[in-house]
């Protein structure tokens, strides 16, 4: 679990969840979560042919994966490190995966929109890495979570296919599934993507909060180069449209993985 340096970080981003996702339980999120996702309902929309085996968890381990996937240890390696600044942001490494294979989608192609977790398409990742940046002093303002996705073979390119398609066919929204709760998504809407990698995907969601009464905002970015996927994922705890996910989270991020990959991975 989290040191005493993490508790108010862990528990930023488990209000943010609360909010944003639609769940109506703390409690229940930290206990599927120290339980490693694995259990829980929510996985009710999987069954349509999308979601496939949602039992196996990518692997934590070190050891070399196959198809010219990066290893756990390798993604580490460019990841953001814990405490570390990025402008006005600080970067910390929560203590379970965020957004794990319990958070599902209905329909089921707009699964990708919702989560990259072993599941969301044919293409589990080889090796995965975790990473939150918020402001320390604001503890309800933004939140970026930041995900490292190695692929085996030509699976980042499909992944992206398939995030692209969810886009395309959720544009109108969709209903988002987790354990006991179902959050609406009204709109998923592309804004510009960064010019990186070798694709990128950007997409403004507007959600529903808990009582159906507010429309929040969130971005998701996704960026592709070679077989590694950098996932971003920015909220912010109220009304306030924040227009984008942070430049300085992804550049930041970007320049230290392209400074061991350039070229790909």
């Amino acid at each position: 679990m989290f040191g005493a340096g993490h508790v108010n970080s862990g528990n930023r981003h488990t209000r943010r969840l609360l909010r944003i996702r639609g769940l109506a339980l703390a409690g229940l999120l930290a206990a599927t979560a120290a339980c490693g996702g694995g259990g829980g309902d929510g996985g009710t929309d999987a069954a349509d042919g999308n979601g496939g085996d949602r039992s196996a968890s990518p692997s934590r381990s070190a050891q070399p994966a196959g198809g010219g996937a990066l290893t756990e240890a390798a993604l580490e390696a460019v990841a953001f490190t814990d405490g570390e600044r990025i402008g006005p942001y600080t970067a910390r490494e929560p203590d379970f995966a965020p957004l794990g294979e319990d958070y599902t989608a209905d329909p089921a192609r707009c699964q990708p929109l919702v989560s990259l977790a072993a599941g969301a398409t044919a293409h589990d990742p080889a090796a995965e890495v975790h990473r939150e940046a918020d402001v320390a002093d604001e503890p309800a303002g933004i939140g970026v979570l930041v995900q490292l996705r190695s692929y085996a073979g030509d699976g980042a390119a499909a992944v992206m296919k398939d995030l692209a398609g969810a886009g395309d066919a959720c544009a109108g929204g969709y209903t988002e599934v987790r354990v006991l709760v179902r959050a609406r998504v009204l709109k998923a809407e592309r804004v510009e993507a960064p010019a990186i990698g070798d694709e990128a995907e950007a997409f403004r969601l507007t959600v529903l909060d808990v009582k159906d009464d507010l429309k929040l905002y969130e971005y998701l970015t996704v960026v592709r180069s070679g077989t590694v996927t950098l996932s971003f994922r920015a909220d912010f705890l109220g009304t306030k449209d924040i227009g984008a996910v942070p430049p300085e989270i992804i550049d930041a991020q970007w320049k230290k993985f392209s400074a061991v990959h350039a070229g790909g991975a």
